[in-house]
């Protein structure tokens, strides 16, 4: 007997094939999620201090030359066992990405006093608008503003990283963090910190770093720059600077 026809004789309503499909996507949609869920625990899980893959310092390689943190921004401690630095471009999008783990870094470590971080500029050829932001964060640091405005101008990346205009935002940011606005709009337009961006720059060079971002954990580069490794790799330097 046909299906139609048995469906005639029995009264049966014919099978809802919508419906079947609707309920096998919602389940392949859920196996998708599963295992996306799993791989960013895997990718995102900080691994142990111990582990093998962690990145270790070259042979014979020299300690990281400590008198050119002065051309860098620096937080923390002067005498803080273990020192991060960061090489890095305001409009870098993997930069913006990594300032979540420099910000859990200055949180959990630096407020602590077992970390020291330094920030170096280093803004791209590429990026036109990477030199005024550096400017904008050194600027806002004339007003003890510089912290805040680091963070701020990583945050809103977005918003400024396209515009033809991006002092105006960064104005706005400095109002917004209650820095004098005009002091902070004079600083801006006399290009008063440009040389000593541009001597962050030249100590990037000298390192030979090229890529941002760039992160050492004393003279240890970091080759998976995120909160994972970096607190790991932290965590074993402070352990090994107390034996």
């Amino acid at each position: 007997m046909g299906e139609a026809k048995r469906r005639k004789e029995t009264g049966a309503p014919p099978p809802n094939r919508k419906r079947d499909r609707k309920s096998l996507y919602i389940g392949i949609s859920v196996i998708v999620l599963v295992f996306v869920a799993v791989g960013v625990f895997f990718l995102t899980a900080s691994p142990a201090p111990t582990s093998d893959e962690l990145p270790v310092a070259g042979p014979n390689a020299d300690p990281f030359p400590a008198q050119l943190d002065r051309f860098g921004v620096s937080v923390g401690d002067e005498d803080a066992p273990v020192v991060v630095r960061e090489f890095a471009d305001y409009q870098c999008p993997a930069c913006a990405r990594f300032s979540d783990a420099s910000q859990q870094l200055k949180q959990e470590y630096v407020e602590t006093g077992k970390v020291r971080f330094v920030y170096f500029d280093l803004p791209l050829q590429q990026h036109d608008n990477a030199m005024p932001a550096a400017q904008a964060a050194r600027c806002a640091g004339d007003q003890d503003g510089y912290w805040a405005m680091h963070d701020k101008l990583f945050d809103m990346q977005t918003e400024w990283s396209g515009s033809s205009s991006p002092v105006d935002t960064f104005s706005r940011y400095a109002d917004d963090l209650g820095l004098d606005e005009r002091r902070f709009s004079r600083c801006m337009t006399t290009d008063l910190h440009v040389e000593e961006i541009e001597q962050s720059r030249r100590v990037a060079m000298q390192l030979r770093v090229t890529s941002t971002p760039t992160v050492l954990v004393d003279n240890i580069r970091l080759t998976r720059p995120g909160w994972g490794q970096l607190s790991a790799v932290v965590e074993r330097e402070l352990a090994g600077s107390q034996q």
